[in-house]
């Protein structure tokens, strides 16, 4: 099992405040994680800041954004050998123009 905490720094902000591209995005990074989703829901805030959580067979991911802070702390915790989760990662970065990604990962065992 593999839990990989990450941070995407310096994005748009704009992109961070919207949920429909929040939502979209973590349902891509998903399924370029070779994941199975369960279920994806997305919660938009005000004044800004959307949350999306990814059910997953092999576990979860999840995304906070901040656009005032043009940031967004997540995570994706997967079990098995089929799952990519880097890809994933790699994929939020890009999809939200970080300047930086910033991630640590945890080798979880049962």
């Amino acid at each position: 099992m593999k839990h990989i905490i990450f941070d995407l720094k310096g994005c748009s902000a704009d992109l961070l405040d919207q949920r429909e591209y929040v939502r979209m995005s973590v349902y891509q990074a998903v399924k370029i994680a070779n994941a199975e989703l369960i279920h994806l829901a997305a919660h938009k805030f005000d004044p800004q800041g959307v949350t999306c959580m990814a059910m997953l067979a092999e576990s979860h991911m999840t995304m906070h954004t901040w656009p005032e802070k043009s940031m967004a702390k997540c995570d994706i915790f997967t079990c098995g050998e089929t799952c990519l989760p880097e890809l994933a990662i790699q994929y939020l970065g890009e999809m939200f123009k970080a300047e930086e990604v910033i991630f640590d990962t945890y080798d979880r065992d049962v």
